[in-house]
């Protein structure tokens, strides 16, 4: 089946109107699944795995596979939110450090601060991309595959990280109501990112 970047045109504003009514909902669905925190990972997992089903074939799964989904997801998701959390609050405690001049480094610190957590940015994009790809579960399978992508393209890895830059920095700008509908559309904007890879050579001889 097409995927959605290879249909043929036709399409009108409604459709652009509904998918983006639709990536606003998976938005609002992941926020308020994460709520608790610890179910996190498996939000993250079933929302990545609904937006590579809708960019695959066009279509949404139902809401008796999001939930199956969702249940598997809850237990193998827990490691990834702590150790998510967990980065997260390093890289936060080093920026502010680093930027209220508390330890030493300036703005060198800074910079390669900065630039080590876009990086990682991109790698987490890039998993979240992968865990999507395989249902929304097998978090540490998708870490390796992600370590591999990266690898392998890492002008795509360099793109994830960009564009989840972006999403970050809308997502301090713009009103706090608007953070969670911004995360649908954060997710897309990775997975079509992700599909764009470049071939290798291989693939191109």
């Amino acid at each position: 089946m097409e995927s959605r970047a290879e249909q043929p045109p036709g399409r009108d504003w409604r459709d652009t109107v509904r998918d983006g009514a639709d990536l606003a909902l998976v938005g609002i669905l992941t926020v308020l699944a994460s709520a608790p925190v610890l179910t996190a990972g498996a939000a993250i997992g079933t929302a990545s795995a609904a937006v590579h089903d809708w960019l695959a074939t066009g279509s949404w799964p139902t809401a008796r596979q999001i939930i199956s989904r969702f249940g598997r997801g809850l237990l193998p998701g827990v490691p990834a939110t702590l150790l998510g959390l967990a980065a997260v609050g390093l890289l936060a405690t080093n920026l502010t450090a680093l930027a209220t001049g508390r330890v030493p480094g300036g703005g060198v610190g800074l910079a390669v601060t900065v630039v080590v957590a876009a990086a990682l940015l991109g790698y987490a994009a890039a998993i979240v991309v992968e865990v999507g790809r395989t249902g929304g579960t097998g978090w540490p399978a998708a870490v390796s595959r992600a370590a591999r992508a990266c690898l392998d393209h890492p002008a795509t890895c360099a793109a994830l990280a960009g564009t989840s830059l972006v999403a970050v920095l809308l997502g301090v700008l713009v009103t706090p109501v608007a953070v969670p509908i911004l995360a649908g559309y954060a997710l897309a904007a990775v997975h079509a990112v992700a599909r764009r890879r470049p071939l290798t050579r291989a693939e191109l001889s």
